[in-house]
């Protein structure tokens, strides 16, 4: 069975959006806000994009924001990428299904797939779109000079 529920998400005021929720591993938020281009935070847990990637093996990298952007580049880019994804979240009702796996960080954030109405995973979005590339494990990408390892 699918219910909707409807999220508030800190865009400009407060805005409506549902969420749909499934059974087994859907993740229902009562407040879903995009932190970046590769993390959302769903009822205050921060949660990273795994864009239909492995866990541990391969998902989404989205340029850093603020500080820990190296370059102007890089900076713009993230907040492009930031845009798009709320965007894309705003555009209908996004399902999003936790992949039961948690990233090696300190927060152990969920590892989550956004699936947007027509079924595209908005991970795969933004790469389709340049805005994030595929990341890695042990290879980080240098968006100012081209991927490194």
């Amino acid at each position: 069975m699918t219910r909707v529920l409807f999220s508030i998400a800190a865009v400009a005021g407060f805005t409506l959006f549902p969420i749909i929720l499934t059974a087994g591993q859907g993740v229902s938020c009562a407040s879903l806000v995009v932190i970046d281009g590769d993390t959302i935070k769903c009822d205050g847990q921060n949660m990273r994009l795994l864009g239909s990637g492995v866990p541990f093996k391969s998902g989404v990298d989205a340029p850093e924001m603020g500080s820990r952007a190296k370059c102007d580049y890089e900076q713009d880019l993230a907040l492009r990428a930031k845009a798009r994804l709320k965007e894309l979240l705003l555009d209908g009702v996004p399902r999003i299904e936790d992949s039961g796996a948690r990233d090696r960080t300190q927060s152990r954030r969920p590892l989550v797939n956004i699936y947007l109405p027509d079924g595209r995973e908005a991970g795969q979005v933004l790469m389709s779109e340049g805005l994030a590339k595929l990341w890695h494990p042990k290879r980080r990408v240098d968006w100012c000079n081209g991927p490194t390892v």
